[in-house]
């Protein structure tokens, strides 16, 4: 039985984790979880994905089930990196993690790798692996200490202190924090957002977010400015950038063709 769902609504894919009783997340539904981002990223139709989970959490995490019945604690998840998104460096369209429950360890990991976070009022994050003899290799590590305060990514590293939604709405952790019933409305207006906006607008800003987030501004404006950023150099040359300023100085909404 399979542990991904994928529903499409109009432009949007909605890629949902339902594995009792923990949505925990072992090599196998590691690759599922690719194959739907990677269908989220070859469908010309589809400009963003939206990953939840059911019941009460989010994800687990890594299956230590399986990990007990000899799943490798390095074992290759496959192309995406572990949960299909991790390591998903060339994927070309936003994801938004709305968050229903509990994300723990590699479960708040796939929420780090989204590019934006919307969260149930009882969703709780957390990293338990160093008190498990691990560590949070597939994201933790390196992506929160610059998505909150450093000290405090490393308190929870190196504790396992649980945050909860409101403090992570506090520290910008997270974009939205929203009542259960209401989370994946949510999700999808801020999707049905993102989506009015041009394609390749929205490729190349992901592409230059992403290679210029560990350089200062004026290294960051050379290497953006330098040809280096394919996505970036389309978007210049593209139709779509010639029909926004059009659209709008005749008063009607734009009509994107991705070239």
């Amino acid at each position: 039985m399979s542990a991904v769902e994928l529903e499409s609504r109009d432009d949007i894919l909605i890629i949902t984790l339902d594995r009792p009783k923990a949505n925990a997340i072992d090599v196998a539904t590691s690759l599922e979880l690719y194959a739907a981002f990677k269908a989220l990223n070859d469908d010309p139709a589809l400009r963003v994905g939206v990953i939840t989970g059911t019941g009460r959490f989010f994800s687990a995490g890594w299956d230590l089930g399986a990990a007990n019945d000899g799943e490798a604690v390095d074992a290759d998840h496959g192309p995406g990196g572990f949960a299909g998104l991790t390591e998903y460096f060339s994927l070309t369209k936003p994801v938004i993690a709305a968050v229903n429950g509990l994300a723990v360890g590699g479960g708040f990991e796939l929420a780090l790798a989204a590019d934006l976070i919307v969260a149930s009022d009882t969703a709780k994050f957390w990293l338990p692996e160093a008190q498990l003899g691990m560590l949070p290799d597939s994201g933790g590590l390196l992506r929160l200490p610059k998505a909150i305060p450093a000290r405090l990514a490393r308190e929870m590293i190196l504790t396992g202190r649980r945050m909860d939604a409101a403090e992570a709405l506090a520290l910008h952790l997270v974009n939205r924090v929203v009542a259960p019933d209401a989370l994946l409305d949510a999700a999808l207006e801020l999707a049905a957002s993102i989506a009015k906006s041009a394609p390749l607008a929205i490729t190349a800003a992901r592409d230059i977010l992403h290679e210029t987030e560990a350089l200062a501004i004026e290294a960051g404006y050379r290497h953006m400015r330098s040809g280096a950023v394919p996505s970036y150099q389309a978007m210049l040359q593209s139709d779509d950038a010639l029909e926004g300023p059009r659209a709008f100085a005749e008063g009607r909404a734009p009509e994107w063709k991705g070239r």
